[in-house]
């Protein structure tokens, strides 16, 4: 009696310690998505090429990276690990905070009209929201069984997708009311709206924060505070920044020139991403060599998953970034930046609704009640997300049709068997298909396809940080704090087909998506093979 009474009491606080955890990704998936609709405002208000405009991602995810490379670098110092220290529950608190104070730095930011300090402000936010995640996602899996932590985390993803839902169309009536805007018209809006939507969103991150604060049924869920350290691996990442750092100082200074050398600065973007690539390889085949110094970067599974969530935020952010041009172009339906937030929302609603029904499985229902919801809740999710455009007045006739696209998510989660590596390799291949099609038509076809990206895109997040985190042992906190450096993709990814929009086509452009899921599509097969040969088998 009392095992079982001790077991319902751990029941119990699970419970309690992931509803309180999955209100935090809600922040994350608001403001993130915020951006699709943000970004082409942003270049019409302020005059920007395409390139520039997908700055606004490059602050924001490039924030993710500095803020967990920085906290590492800081642990490897103190010979202890910060956030296994302070616990999880307090690294979500600070990061709150630190994101609070973001918000409240874009109200003047607004005010001063200047492009560079808004990015500025968002870096900030951006920069909680790293602390943040860096907590939140060990925390989740750390709340139960480690083989069925992505679960945990398809449900946490599940509130952050509701926010990405919502987030585009908050943002577009901040931005423009119930009034229809020309490109010409844009600079003559009132950001007054905006600012006060910050005001409410900061206040909202103080809000959260008091909520984990007295939440006195929320662990802490520390792990082991001795530092591991990886004074080679850190080497590495500083280098790595060095140059990012010196790339993008003549990416910018090459804008403060009159004439701009497109052709330059693709270069420059090329050569950053071949860094990083070519960076995290050499140093995974040095550490298998000799393991001592290189910390967690000895496991390839890490490394390989690092890549892969670089891979994985640059493709969904980019899909989603570069969409609102896309459908401002003739052949996608001549859209101006005030129509586009329906489709903006679809696109983040369609993670959603993947991860609506890759949450399923957290609730333990029986096989038959598990199929058939596999089939229902992701239409119930695309009815919710209809049914939010409605209400706030936006045109969906667009959109009743995608409904189709759902089925081939549905037929993906039966083929994956609830099987990570499995389940990753399909969605890649369903990414790679969509995406081709969609570079090989135009209009509602193309659409659709780019926009089912989202689907595709829902549940590789979880499959892939816990299948890169498999094994690490004590390495497991570090590991973590590397995987979340490489959102960093959402960074480099969006300039990069930015540039290859402004040179080519935003049509023709879409092709960088293309090799991006191929890249997951090979790590799902890698991985499975990795991991099979320590002894660990998830897909089993």
């Amino acid at each position: 009696m009392k095992s079982n009474t001790t077991n319902m009491k751990s029941n119990t606080n699970y419970n309690t310690a992931l509803a309180t955890l999955v209100t935090v990704f809600f922040f994350w998936g608001f403001i993130a998505a915020s951006n699709g609709v943000f970004i082409p405002f942003c270049k019409s208000y302020f005059h920007l090429d395409q390139f520039q405009s997908q700055l606004i991602d490059f602050a924001f995810y490039g924030a993710y990276y500095i803020g967990a490379l920085l906290l590492f670098i800081v642990s490897a110092y103190v010979k202890t690990d910060i956030l296994n220290k302070w616990g999880f529950k307090n690294g979500i608190i600070y990061g709150l905070l630190l994101s609070a104070i973001g918000a409240a730095i874009m109200i003047p930011a607004i005010s001063s009209g200047s492009f560079s300090f808004i990015l500025a402000s968002l870096f900030v936010v951006a920069l909680g929201f790293s602390l943040q995640q860096t907590s939140a996602n060990p925390f989740a899996i750390a709340l139960g069984e480690p083989a069925t932590g992505s679960h945990r985390l398809n449900l946490a993803g599940g509130v952050n997708s509701f926010g990405t839902a919502i987030g585009p169309i908050v943002v577009a009536f901040a931005l423009f009311g119930a009034a229809t805007y020309s490109d010409d018209q844009i600079a003559s809006i009132n950001l007054s709206t905006v600012k006060i939507l910050y005001l409410v969103v900061g206040a909202l991150f103080l809000l959260a924060a008091g909520l984990f604060i007295f939440s006195k049924k929320l662990p802490q869920a520390k792990g082991d505070i001795n530092f591991v350290q990886a004074p080679k691996a850190i080497k590495m990442l500083g280098f790595i920044t060095l140059v990012l750092l010196v790339v993008f100082y003549f990416v910018f200074d090459q804008y403060r020139a009159d004439n701009v050398d497109s052709n330059f600065i693709f270069q420059l973007m090329i050569l950053a991403l071949c860094l990083i690539v070519g960076g995290l390889l050499f140093s995974n085949f040095k550490a298998i060599k000799n393991p001592d110094g290189w910390g967690a970067m000895q496991y390839p599974q890490l490394v390989l998953g690092m890549l892969a969530i670089f891979t994985y935020v640059g493709v969904e952010v980019t899909i989603q970034s570069n969409l609102g041009e896309l459908l401002k172009s003739e052949a996608f339906g001549g859209y101006s930046n005030s129509e586009i937030a329906p489709f903006i929302s679809m696109y983040w609603g369609s993670l959603m609704i993947g991860r609506w029904a890759g949450a399923i499985t957290v609730f333990n229902p029986g096989k038959t009640l598990k199929n058939a919801l596999f089939v229902i809740v992701p239409y119930i999710a695309f009815g919710v997300v209809l049914f939010v455009n409605h209400i706030s007045n936006n045109d969906i006739s667009g959109l009743y049709l995608y409904g189709w696209s759902i089925l081939l998510l549905i037929g993906g989660f039966f083929y994956g068997q609830e099987k990570p590596s499995k389940t990753l390799f399909i969605f890649g291949f369903l990414g790679v298909l969509s995406m081709l099609l969609g570079l090989f038509t135009d209009g509602t076809i193309a659409l659709y396809s780019f926009m089912s990206g989202g689907l595709f895109c829902s549940i590789m997040w979880p499959s892939i940080f816990s299948l890169s985190i498999a094994g690490l042992g004590k390495y497991t906190s570090q590991g973590s704090a590397f995987l979340i450096m490489m959102i960093l993709g959402g960074a480099i990814i969006p300039p990069i087909q930015g540039k290859l929009a402004d040179i080519f086509s935003i049509h023709s452009s879409y092709w960088i998506t293309v090799a991006c899921f191929l890249y997951l599509m090979f790590f799902a097969l890698k991985v499975k093979k990795i991991l099979k040969s320590q002894g660990v088998n998830y897909d089993e």
